[in-house]
């Protein structure tokens, strides 16, 4: 009934407990759930997670924040892409919080690391998964020039503003809300989340981060993803199940998988 459209469970939070974290899935009614890759040295645990699961898919990409990693190029990316499983780029984008002592300038190797994702999603046709913190203008602007409107997406773990929301859907990208939407100082991204259509969200947990109320603190699963729902739901003035099922399909048609029945 629900997917969960974006965590990291190769992290080592979860190295003993995935299939405890799969029970509590089904238990939640969580059917499926897309494996991030942050940088290229993870993507084979990523990949694995995904070949040996079957409600497991894959991604290929290279954090924006991951410094002092493997640099990724159009072929590194493409190839991977072409693996069964993965079905879609990213994570990818410009995340600006963390300069310290560095201006933006200097950040010219994020802008060229996201280039390169978004050839990479023209030529394969797949999806991306987008990250943006601080950072909007310059990855519309370089989403725009790369992109040429032939790619689509989804901004994932949304929190900037119903401006950003207008121009990324105006792009054609979809809007994904995690578990921030639940955390009671959100009140600006709720009234992002009423904004955004329906048919255009899609809901994730971030895992192993961001645990939705009432799990604050606690290591994310993607079991918690019906409490972004239940959020979702009462901001639309939907029924919970509804949300699930809307969310679901929009994953699907993004993402270009068979409806599982």
């Amino acid at each position: 009934m629900f997917v969960d459209s974006h965590c990291h469970l190769n992290f080592p939070q979860y190295a003993d407990t995935l299939d405890a974290l799969r029970a509590e899935m089904s238990e939640a009614g969580v059917d499926r759930a897309l494996c991030i890759s942050t940088t290229l040295e993870e993507f084979p645990q990523v990949h694995d997670l995904a070949t040996r699961y079957d409600n497991f898919w894959a991604t290929v990409g290279v954090h924006p924040d991951n410094e002092g990693v493997q640099e990724p190029t159009l072929e590194d990316l493409v190839s991977r892409a072409a693996l069964p499983r993965v079905v879609g780029i990213g994570e990818t984008g410009l995340d600006y919080y963390r300069l310290g002592e560095r201006s933006v300038d200097e950040m010219a190797w994020q802008r060229d690391r996201f280039r390169v994702h978004i050839r990479a999603a023209r030529q394969t046709g797949l999806p991306l998964v987008i990250h943006t913190r601080m950072a909007s203008d310059d990855t519309l602007a370089i989403l725009k020039e790369e992109g040429q409107g032939e790619v689509r997406g989804v901004f994932h773990c949304f929190t900037e503003s119903e401006a950003v929301a207008r121009a990324a859907l105006d792009l054609g990208f979809m809007i994904s809300f995690s578990g921030i939407l639940t955390f009671k100082n959100a009140t600006d991204l709720r009234d992002v989340a009423r904004f955004v259509p329906i048919e255009r969200c899609l809901i994730e947990t971030d895992s192993p981060y961001l645990a939705p109320a009432p799990h604050r603190g606690k290591t994310n699963s993607p079991a918690y993803v019906p409490f972004v729902a239940r959020q979702l739901a009462e901001l639309k003035g939907l029924d919970v199940n509804d949300v699930g099922r809307i969310t679901s399909a929009n994953f699907e048609d993004l993402f270009s998988l068979v409806r599982a029945h």
